[in-house]
C-alpha cells in the first residue's frame, strides 16, 4: 500500500570523500601489502598512518597503486583478472558511477578519494553528496513501511523528487514502481536516522551525485512510496 509523504530537504552539499572511510586498521594492513616490516608499521603512531600510506602508495606507478586498493577493498569478491582490468582504466574512468554493479560504488568511491590524495590528481575527481531530509505525514501509520522497508521505500521516495529523465529513473524504472527493489541499498551508502517522532522522521544520506545530485536544487515535494512486497507482511 503507497503512503503519501512531505520530504524537505533541510540540507545538502557535495563530497569528495566520505571522512573515516580509511580507519587505522586499514592503513596498517596496506602498508603490510606494500611489504613494509610488521614491527615497522606496529611502531608508527596513529596519527601518522594515513600519511605513510600516501606516501608509499605514491611511490608505487598509480596503476599498480590502483591495483592494491581494489585488492584489498574486494576482498576476493571480484577476480584478479578484473582487478587488473579495473585498475588501468581507474583513471580515465569514474567507476564509481560506472561500474555495472552498484554493490561496489561505495567502495570505488572510497578507493578513487585515497588515490587522488596520494597523487594529487591524475584519477577523476570523486563525487558524492551528502543531504540531510526530514520527512512528514498526517499519519503515524505511513511510517510502518519504513519500519518494514526502510532502504527501498526511502528510495522510491526520493526518487519522486527527481525528474523524470534522472538516471536513476532510467535505470531502476521497473524496481521503483515494482515490488522489489534489491539494489536500493546499494545506492544508498550510508544512511543514519537524526530523528523522529509519530508524524516525523530526520534521515542523514550519504551516495553519489549520479543518483541524487539533482536534489541540489530541491526544496521540497510530495510524494507516494511503498514497501518491498512482503515485507509489510513480515513486519506485522
Amino acid at each position: 500500500m503507497e503512503k503519501k509523504f512531505n520530504v524537505e530537504i533541510v540540507s545538502f552539499k557535495k563530497i569528495d570523500k566520505i571522512e573515516d572511510a580509511w580507519s587505522s586498521d586499514d592503513y596498517r594492513a596496506l602498508l603490510l601489502m606494500m611489504d613494509m616490516d610488521e614491527e615497522d608499521v606496529a611502531s608508527i603512531q596513529p596519527n601518522e598512518l594515513k600519511e605513510m600510506c600516501l606516501m608509499s602508495l605514491n611511490d608505487l606507478e598509480h596503476h599498480a597503486a590502483a591495483k592494491l586498493l581494489l585488492t584489498y577493498v574486494f576482498q576476493d569478491a571480484i577476480t584478479e583478472g578484473k582487478i587488473d582490468q579495473i585498475c588501468h582504466v581507474m583513471a580515465d574512468d569514474k567507476l564509481w558511477e560506472e561500474f555495472a554493479d552498484p554493490a561496489y560504488h561505495k567502495r570505488l568511491f572510497d578507493a578513487y578519494g585515497l588515490l587522488r590524495e596520494a597523487y594529487n590528481g591524475i584519477f577523476p575527481h570523486p563525487t558524492g553528496v551528502q543531504f540531510h531530509i526530514k520527512i512528514t505525514s498526517k499519519g503515524k501509520e505511513a511510517f510502518e513501511l519504513f519500519d518494514d522497508s526502510l532502504y527501498p521505500a526511502l528510495v522510491r521516495l526520493l526518487a519522486s523528487g527527481l525528474g523524470e529523465d534522472a538516471i536513476l529513473h532510467r535505470l531502476y524504472d521497473e524496481q521503483i514502481s515494482g515490488k522489489k527493489f534489491t539494489e536500493a541499498e546499494s545506492i544508498v551508502w550510508i544512511l543514519k536516522e537524526r530523528s523522529r517522532s509519530d508524524l516525523e522522521r530526520e534521515y542523514e544520506i550519504v551516495s553519489s551525485e549520479l543518483w541524487f545530485g539533482e536534489l541540489a536544487d530541491v526544496d521540497s515535494f510530495e510524494a507516494e512510496t511503498h514497501a518491498d512486497a512482503g515485507d509489510e507482511e513480515e513486519g506485522a
